[in-house]
């Protein structure tokens, strides 16, 4: 069953980014792609149900691709428990799902409850390092700064397992940007 369900969610994401309304459209391939990738890198180095990381890395940005982007966290997981729901997936594990959605943003202070929440946290930081210059140009007008800023913020919020990960990418930004 947990394979059907991952496909129709990679399917629904999918689907969502192409609409002619869909926020941020290169999200898909940029960004959420490069999350799920990281998220089940970390989950294979940790004690993780991989199967809940890899639906919540999936899911994670629905509500901004969806157009609610000030609070994708919370329109995520409401779209995250419909969509789950209608597929037939279990109670408990929507809600372990809901919650790695719900906490993955580092600007909202929600603890976070469990190492797939974590793991969720890490990768969606991580994939900033992935495209600095394409978030530089489509987020912050080309300001360096701004940038930088953001990389900073993104690297302290991470735990320890994943700023190895990144740390070379940090220090390389902080010379090209600083």
């Amino acid at each position: 069953m947990s394979e059907d369900v991952i496909n129709a969610v990679i399917e629904f994401v999918e689907s969502e980014s192409k609409k002619p309304d869909a926020y941020y459209k290169e999200a898909y391939e940029l960004h959420i792609k490069p999350v799920v990738s990281h998220a089940l890198n970390l989950a294979d180095r940790q004690d993780a149900d991989k199967e809940i990381v890899e639906i919540a890395a999936w899911l994670h940005d629905i509500g901004s691709i969806m157009g609610r982007r000030e609070d994708h966290h919370i329109a995520g997981a409401e779209v995250t428990d419909d969509l789950l729901t209608g597929l037939g997936y279990p109670e408990e594990k929507i809600e372990k799902v809901k919650h790695c959605i719900l906490t993955h943003r580092g600007s909202v202070n929600i603890r976070r409850e469990s190492v797939e929440a974590q793991i969720l946290a890490d990768a969606d930081a991580m994939s900033h390092f992935d495209d600095i210059e394409g978030i530089l140009v489509r987020v912050f007008d080309g300001d360096k700064g701004l940038m930088l800023a953001k990389l900073e913020r993104s690297y302290a919020k991470l735990s320890e397992d994943a700023k190895g990960f990144v740390s070379d990418r940090l220090e390389n930004a902080r010379r090209d940007l600083g």
